[in-house]
């Protein structure tokens, strides 16, 4: 019997057991196919789905490398049912492909005349069948391209596109490599992009992902849209553009609430392709404004459910998912996977710290007793209400001033999702605040002072999770947030990731009220940052106030 840190079930769960030796060595290998449920102190619990296995099959692996995976570091024997069903699995991507015929038609083709027959009698897939050039294909509408691949991936059948994309209206970019480089691994993750033509690439916050975005222009040389969650992190996309490309300001335009300009490469926010007027998507003529040769989603994990829709129009075009972690709470993994394309290129925190180019980051829950008091209005209030009562708790008030105390001299920054929490913590400190109502000049003048050194500390709500570069934050305190969400997490850790001058080693501390659904909601919250190697050290209030 081997003596591995793995335990495979025939439930496709598998268990890892912390403290063994190789138990990093098994982790780095297991994330690329199996997705961890579960993450207590000592062993951890990682399932392997369907849709974990074909993106890991799309970026490269195939199941004989999982299998090989398995029994390297399994204690046990893996059990045949788990093999059989990982082989069979893997072998269903790419059974259907799409493609052109020589008249340009898209075309599903398989030589499985089984799988054919199923799909085509499928209720939701027959509509979008317009024809049967020969015994393996049919034709697809050209508009039902993504929608397609949305159904046969909900049945088992994920196709894998291979019809090519229209070039677009081609334009001139390179990188402007002036005293810097691509990192070996930005440019391994804009090579794998550029063979498939669209996909996801996962990196961490703070390991360039605006870089792999600029490569992947300079590769394809083609009008470009960018999309991003915010204007803050527009401006940011611009000003990266300008310093890392040959583009001219002239060349780059923003499309926001408060912008309106379509240039070769343009940069466009969720909310302006979302926001409706009399019932209508007011600005979906911006996809058609251009020839984009290639669409890039920022934080692709963030992607809204309408824009799902839209960008069954742009199955045509080159398209690039940037984000750290492909979670989505909503369950929509599938259609980031079927419309916009599998993951690409995924690279564990740990390794690209290990390499030195983010910060090392210690994390702790530091646990909060409620008054008697408190404890008694939460324990009376309806489930609804009880999440923000304990969230919101006074006594986490005390705790955050003396955190702040400690990291004295250290960037800090405070994070709260309630608007009125916000504005109490602003005032303990006598701090600024940052919220979604302050307007993008005043957000960035304070970003921009916190970033020399001018203020030190800043109370920030949810709108710092994304996409702001604050590279000499190092100390995050988390007193509230999206219940159990566990990409936010992992955004709120990845503000401290960006390398610092100081070389300090990054503090992240999240305040939680004992005894309440805050504290269980906090378990599935940290479930991402356990995959990726981060573990929590929990401290109670008082021995923090004490030391």
């Amino acid at each position: 019997m081997a003596d591995g840190p793995l335990i495979v079930q025939s439930d496709r769960t598998v268990l890892l057991e912390v403290a063994h030796p190789d138990a990093e060595s098994a982790r780095h290998e297991l994330a690329i196919f199996a997705e961890l449920e579960r993450a207590p102190e000592h062993i951890h619990t990682y399932r392997v789905t369907r849709l974990g296995l074909w993106n890991a099959r799309a970026a490269g692996h195939d199941a004989e490398d999982m299998l090989a995976t398995l029994d390297r570091w399994s204690r046990f024997p893996v059990p045949p049912s788990v093999s059989i069903d990982i082989r069979e699995t893997v072998n269903r991507y790419g059974r259907l492909v799409i493609e052109r015929n020589d008249s340009g038609q898209l075309v599903l083709r398989s030589t499985d005349a089984a799988v054919l027959a199923e799909i085509s009698r499928n209720k939701r897939i027959q509509p979008l069948l317009i024809g049967r050039p020969s015994p393996d294909s049919f034709l697809i509408d050209a508009w039902a391209r993504g929608h397609i691949k949305q159904e046969l991936l909900k049945i088992g059948w994920p196709a894998e596109d291979l019809a090519g994309y229209t070039p677009g209206t081609p334009h001139p970019i390179e990188l402007a490599e002036d005293g810097w480089t691509l990192r070996p691994y930005q440019r391994q993750a804009v090579d794998i992009f550029s063979e498939g033509g669209s996909g996801v690439v996962v990196l961490p916050c703070g390991a360039g992902k605006t870089l792999v975005g600029a490569a992947a222009m300079a590769d394809t040389k083609t009008t470009t849209l960018i999309l991003v969650t915010n204007t803050v992190s527009a401006r940011q996309w611009r000003d990266e553009l300008l310093k890392r490309t040959s583009l001219t300001a002239d060349e780059i335009g923003e499309y926001s609430g408060q912008m309106k300009e379509v240039k070769p490469v343009t940069i466009a926010t969720y909310q302006i392709l979302t926001a409706k007027r009399k019932g209508a998507y007011a600005h979906l003529a911006l996809l058609d404004a251009l020839d984009w040769g290639l669409i890039v989603y920022d934080e692709v994990h963030l992607l809204p459910a309408p824009v799902f829709k839209l960008t069954a129009d742009l199955q045509a075009r080159r398209r690039l998912g940037l984000t750290a972690t492909l979670v989505r709470e909503d369950g929509r993994e599938g259609d980031v996977f079927s419309l916009i394309g599998p993951k690409r290129f995924d690279a564990p925190w740990k390794e690209i710290e290990a390499q030195g180019f983010i910060s090392p980051a210690v994390c702790y829950e530091v646990r909060v007793d409620l008054p008697a008091g408190d404890r008694l209005e939460y324990a009376a209030a309806a489930d609804d209400e009880r999440y923000r009562l304990a969230a919101t708790a006074p006594a986490k008030i005390g705790v955050v001033r003396t955190l702040v105390e400690r990291h004295a001299g250290e960037r800090i920054l405070v994070i709260g999702q309630y608007l009125d929490q916000i504005d109490v913590l602003a005032e303990a400190l006598d701090a600024p605040k940052i919220t979604g109502a302050t307007p993008i000049d005043e957000r960035e003048e304070l970003y921009q002072a916190f970033r020399v050194g001018e203020i030190s500390l800043l109370v920030v709500s949810k709108v710092a999770n994304f996409s702001i570069d604050l590279p000499e934050a190092s100390v995050a305190i988390q007193v509230s947030g999206s219940f159990g969400s566990r990409q936010e997490e992992a955004q709120r850790l990845g503000r401290l990731l960006r390398p610092k001058e100081s070389g300090n080693t990054a503090s992240f501390y999240t305040l939680i009220a004992r005894d309440t659904v805050d504290q269980d909601f906090a378990q599935n919250r940290q479930r991402f940052l356990a995959e990726q190697g981060y573990a929590y050290t929990i401290l109670d209030a008082d021995g923090v106030a004490a030391a």
